[in-house]
């Protein structure tokens, strides 16, 4: 890889050989990778202390998932569409920064409602406290991924967009694992088990995670990539192939952004139940203790780690559509065979669907936010949205785990990942049957024939421009666009 992670020329579409990312944002790029490990760590744990409260608290099932639908009901589906608009008007970093505030302030609420629950005589207001802390976590985090998410993809160059987001969240897989290790230990541990005690200095720790991370966003200047620019672009590419900018169209008329969103929905929902009922699937299909199953999680977890860098590997040569057909259709088989068989059989189809899961949120993101031009921003806020379906699906789970099995209901996700694979033909049928990576020249060679030598942002990286010649082509993109809205 030229100069490491940066971006230094070349004319293939393989990141590995040519890079995949600026000079000028490469430490932009590392600190918004971060914040994929924060979000990760908070939903690893979301998962543990759903089980947790139920032994604690005496809560059922299906009360237990209200930090479900508070997290991604509350959070992800009522406060993306604000986040989007804080994004559209103010830009990447104030979004950012709100995000850890909100994450921050979330995280330390934990330690008072911690304190009240011991003793306590009113175990469902301490689970209702939580809730609400939960609900300004997911906040803070559904601001954070609207914002990261679409920098991420805007960055140039455009044509590796979906190889740079999976490699940004592999690291939240990272994360997503340790939240299960460190509940294993100090959650479920002998001494601990009946307690809320160890819950409010993990979410101490974490709240100041989350400020220091703001601070050094406060302290860096991020390279913003505006909504002109991005506007300019696809009418260039749009003219290359000789169609109608899709761009130019009303948002209702973005049906690309408005199929990404269902994908996105049905795939967290799905992802979601698979992850909140893990402890109950083993305890009752494998007879697994809790403190064992935390651990068999977090191997789980691991294993969609390391799906998401292999996933990012084959994105180097393999078109997102195409993987994300083929890994939507093994989750769809393992799924069958999760709610079919008894005893650790059961049990090790449900840690190799995570294998397959691995792609699927970043591919669904980028591919439903793609040549999206001016509508780029608000179609981030829409596909986060879409995260709202880890609000809907565990109560359904709950129910039907409730009234049959735990294993019976985790035929509920089947459907799901049908429709993400049929999804993701017709965004390869949309985007020209590519079967490999689009390779950058063929980008250049388009574009510049549109734009009559003037290069918008998906090739500016790969020709390995100066900064300030960069800043000159987007300036002129901008003139182009401006010109054309007055024409009009």
């Amino acid at each position: 890889m030229a100069g490491g992670a940066v971006v230094a020329g070349g004319s293939g579409g393989n990141p590995l050989r040519h890079g995949f990312i600026r000079r000028e944002y490469l430490w932009a790029f590392i600190l918004v990778t971060s914040l994929f490990f924060l979000w990760g760590f908070a939903y690893g744990l979301l998962d543990v202390l759903n089980k947790h409260f139920q032994n604690v608290l005496g809560i059922t099932k299906l009360q237990s998932t209200g930090l479900q639908v508070a997290y991604f009901g509350i959070g992800y589906f009522a406060f993306s569409p604000v986040a989007g608009e804080v994004l559209k008007r103010r830009g990447y970093k104030t979004a950012i920064v709100m995000g850890l505030s909100l994450y921050s302030l979330g995280a330390i609420l934990f330690w008072p409602v911690a304190k009240f629950s011991v003793n306590t005589k009113n175990p469902q207001a301490i689970f209702g406290g939580f809730v609400i802390c939960t609900a300004v976590i997911a906040c803070g985090l559904a601001t954070l991924e609207v914002a990261a998410n679409s920098y991420v993809s805007v960055m140039p160059p455009h044509n590796v967009a979906n190889f740079r987001l999976q490699f940004s969240q592999s690291f939240n897989g990272v994360a997503s694992f340790t939240g299960p290790l460190i509940a294993s230990k100090y959650f479920f541990s002998e001494e601990n088990k009946n307690n809320l005690n160890n819950v409010q200095w993990v979410y101490l720790a974490v709240s100041g995670m989350g400020m220091l991370v703001a601070l050094a966003f406060i302290l860096t200047k991020l390279p913003e990539v505006s909504e002109e620019a991005l506007q300019a672009e696809a009418e260039a590419l749009a003219e290359a192939h000789g169609a109608d900018t899709q761009a130019a169209q009303p948002f209702y008329k973005q049906y690309r952004a408005i199929t990404g969103f269902v994908a996105q929905f049905l795939y967290v929902g799905a992802q979601v139940t698979i992850g909140s009922f893990f402890l109950n699937y083993t305890a009752e299909n494998a007879q697994i203790a809790d403190s064992k199953g935390s651990q068999l999680l977090s191997y789980a977890l691991i294993i969609f780690t390391v799906g998401r860098f292999v996933g990012t590997a084959l994105l180097a040569v393999v078109s997102a559509p195409v993987l994300l057909c083929i890994y939507a259709v093994m989750c769809a088989l393992l799924s069958l065979l999760i709610g079919s068989l008894h005893g650790m059989s059961g049990v090790i189809c449900l840690m190799l669907v995570m294998f397959f899961e691995s792609i699927m949120y970043p591919c669904i993101f980028v591919l439903g936010t793609s040549g999206l031009g001016r509508h780029t921003r608000r179609a981030a806020a829409l596909l986060v949205m879409g995260v709202s379906g880890g609000a809907v699906f565990p109560p359904i789970q709950g129910a039907i785990a409730d009234k049959f099995s735990t294993r019976t209901s985790y035929y509920l996700v089947v459907p799901c990942f049908i429709y993400i694979a049929l999804w993701a033909v017709y965004i390869w049928n949309k985007d020209g049957r590519r079967f490999g990576v689009p390779a950058t020249s063929d980008i250049e060679r388009e574009v510049e024939a549109a734009a009559g030598g003037v290069v918008p942002a998906a090739a500016v990286g790969a020709l390995g421009y100066t900064h300030k010649q960069e800043e000159e082509m987007y300036e002129s993109a901008e003139k182009s666009q401006i010109e054309r809205v007055e024409k009009a």
